[in-house]
């Protein structure tokens, strides 16, 4: 009796195969990309041997120690109450002492002449700050600044400010109210 021959797989087709699936896969997902703090950083500094003197009452203090404690102004504070402290002190109040400064600004892009405050939050954290609170700490502050151009968007035109498609209506919103948050080096704070 003769033998039958075993019939062969061709295997180059597989790897061809191999090779298409792992393409499609490559081509079909998605990755999830961390998204930092969005923050505009100032252009740098041409004379760093200028001292900027800026009064103590135009700047709110905050600090954070290495046991995630608040301090606002020298006070104990919450994260809960960063947000609405933010607004008031970042909004004019004409004649209050305890308050910033503020001026008068044409703002070109809107047509109008604005009073604005000179107010500057200072932004401080102990190394032992953890990440988490770090986090919440910017997010209180990022919120207060866009809940006051939602304000003045809704006042001049009607529509809150991520509502806005005209580029010149937006550069005047964030010219009006630029975000003011002047973020120290980390050191070793303390507290307890």
């Amino acid at each position: 009796m003769a033998k039958r021959a075993a019939p062969e797989i061709n295997a180059g087709s597989m790897a061809d195969i191999a090779f298409l699936l792992l393409i499609f896969f490559l081509v079909t997902t998605t990755m999830d990309v961390d998204t930092g703090i969005t923050r505009k950083l100032p252009p740098p500094v041409e004379n760093n041997d200028d001292d900027i003197d800026v009064k103590d009452r135009n700047v709110l203090k905050v600090l954070i120690n290495s046991h995630d404690r608040l301090l606002i102004d020298g006070k104990p504070g919450d994260v809960s109450m960063l947000k609405q402290k933010a607004i008031d002190f970042m909004s004019i109040h004409p004649g209050d002492e305890t308050y910033p400064e503020y001026e008068s600004r044409l703002i070109e892009e809107l047509g109008i002449e604005r009073d604005m405050s000179k107010g500057i939050i200072s932004l401080k954290n102990d190394r032992g700050t953890s990440y988490d609170m770090y986090i919440r700490v910017q997010n209180e502050l990022a919120s207060a600044f866009n809940e006051m151009k939602d304000e003045l968007s809704l006042q001049l035109f009607g529509l809150k400010y991520s509502q806005l498609i005209d580029e010149k209506k937006i550069k005047g919103i964030n010219k009006a109210l630029p975000v003011r948050i002047s973020e120290a080096e980390p050191e070793d704070i303390g507290g307890k």
